[in-house]
This record gives C-alpha cells, sequence and structure tokens, in this order.
C-alpha cells in the first residue's frame, strides 16, 4: 500500500499549531491555506479544522497523538479511515500553488462596497454590511428586492466585485424626444444635417 495520505481533524482553531508540533515529531503534514489580503492575516486554512498526514499504516502502526498535537480525531466513516491518493493531494497542493500565486481566492468586501450577487437563482446588486471572514462564511448584504432593500445573508462564492460584472447594454445618450424631434445642443443633431 505505501505511503498514503490521511485527513485527521484538529481542536477549533488549531490548524496551525497542530502541523507545527506534528512537523517537528517527524510527521509529513500538509495544511492547505490561502492568501488572505488582510493586514496582519497573510495565510488562512482552506479546510478549517483540518489537515492531511501521510503515513504509512502497513509498515508501521498508527501515529499515536500527544495532546499538543491538538488532533481530535481521524476523518472516518463508520470505522474506515479512508486514504487519499499522493497523486490527489500533489493535484491539490499545485492547485493551491497557482491560486496563491494570483493572490489568493479569497476577495475581501467592505461595508459599503457595492457588488453583484449571483446565486444561481437571484440576480441582483447588493451593498456589503458586513464582509467574509473565510470562505465558508456568508456575506451581510443590503439587497434591492422588488422596490425595496432588504438584509440578507450570502454565500462569499455569490458575490463579485460591480466593475467584474459586464454591462448588460451601454445606452448612447439620447438624440431626439420622439417623432423626430431633436434635443438642443445635441451633437447628434449636426452630425445628422451633414
Amino acid at each position: 500500500m505505501g505511503m498514503m495520505w490521511y485527513v485527521a481533524r484538529t481542536e477549533p482553531r488549531g490548524e496551525f499549531l497542530s502541523a507545527a508540533e506534528l512537523t517537528r515529531d517527524g510527521y509529513d503534514v500538509f495544511l492547505p491555506c490561502i492568501n488572505e489580503p488582510k493586514p496582519g492575516h497573510t495565510k488562512t486554512p482552506l479546510f478549517p479544522g483540518y489537515l492531511f498526514l501521510k503515513c504509512d499504516p502497513t509498515t508501521e502502526s498508527w501515529p499515536s497523538f500527544r495532546s499538543v498535537h491538538r488532533i481530535a480525531g481521524w476523518v472516518k466513516f463508520g470505522n474506515e479511515i479512508p486514504c487519499l491518493p499522493d497523486n490527489d493531494v500533489v493535484d491539490l497542493m499545485e492547485r493551491l500553488d497557482i491560486i496563491n500565486q494570483q493572490g489568493g481566492m479569497l476577495d475581501t468586501y467592505l461595508p459599503g462596497d457595492k457588488v453583484h450577487v449571483d446565486t444561481g437563482t437571484l440576480q441582483c446588486l447588493a451593498e456589503v454590511v458586513a464582509g467574509v471572514k473565510s470562505p465558508q462564511a456568508r456575506a451581510k448584504v443590503l439587497l434591492q428586492f422588488m422596490g425595496r432593500q432588504v438584509l440578507a445573508q450570502v454565500p462569499w462564492g455569490s458575490l463579485r466585485p460591480l466593475e467584474d460584472w459586464p454591462e448588460k447594454s451601454q445606452r448612447l445618450p439620447r438624440r431626439t424626444r420622439g417623432g423626430g424631434r431633436w434635443i438642443k445642443n445635441s451633437d447628434a443633431r449636426s452630425l445628422a444635417s451633414v
């Protein structure tokens, strides 16, 4: 079977300490993190509460964790601890490197930012009331819904900066009042008479 990757659950908010202690004790650990463009917080776990640990249970016994490892247990399905193929984890590492080189995947929205909300069933403009702190969180926004503003919580992945959303139509300035009557001082009138 060889060395395989397994997923371990950490104590709440203990991912970084757990990864550091396990690495110090000689374990091969992968804690996937994304860049977060907030001052003071440079990385955030992609899977909060989980990390990947590489071991070979056929040649050695399962790792025994100490309290400093801050491990709550293995991810199990029934009584089975599933493993991940090495190439899947390597693929995740490579994709994560690309995402982090592009500045991370967590767009931060500050209160007052105008955004476009697209949940699949709902598409509208909104104003951010409270931003998100992780990719799994929901942002509080004021939606323009049926002629009034409604406070709602929407998944972070459903928000797009307003400047990233293509305009539906670029309207030209109005040239006539209807019935062929030109608006005074319209540049279009001078062009039409040429």
